[in-house]
């Protein structure tokens, strides 16, 4: 595939949860959210999004710029991009890092919630025994090297 190709094929079926957010300095959450939808023309489905931001509790903050919410705010919006068009594949580096107890849990539950949902595969790294137990699968690394592959 073309360069080109290959970020549309991303764009469409992969969602990528980074650890520091990566969220556009000069865009709203809202649009933000809708981004990878936006660079494709796609329509978007405003009553998912509207779903989306209100189970991570930003609904109200959805025209607050990123530098204008808090850090766990920042995390859940990355959650709502990464989510928007429905990926067959999530990528998530440590997506509850930045979130306390009670937060953490709603967006576990949301994403799996999500995988089940739209029959998607999610593949999370974390370094937290408990975040892990939502998996049903975890394969543990460590210098590298499989230590263990188990199903939970």
């Amino acid at each position: 595939m073309s360069e080109k190709k290959l970020a549309r094929f991303r764009r469409k079926n992969i969602g990528f949860i980074f650890q520091f957010f990566n969220l556009v300095p000069i865009l709203t959450i809202e649009e933000n959210i809708k981004l990878p939808l936006l660079f494709d023309n796609e329509k978007v489905d405003e009553e998912y999004i509207e779903e989306l931001m209100k189970v991570l509790d930003i609904e109200n903050r959805r025209k607050h710029l990123p530098s204008e919410i808090s850090g766990g705010q920042q995390q859940r919006t990355a959650i709502a991009r990464a989510l928007a068009n429905k990926p067959a594949i999530i990528f998530a580096d440590e997506p509850t890092g930045n979130l306390d107890k009670k937060n953490s849990r709603e967006v576990l539950e949301l994403l799996r919630s999500s995988v089940k949902k739209f029959n998607q595969t999610l593949v999370m790294i974390t370094h937290d025994s408990e975040v892990a137990a939502y998996a049903d699968r975890v394969i543990t690394i460590e210098d590298g090297v499989i230590t263990s592959d188990r199903r939970n």
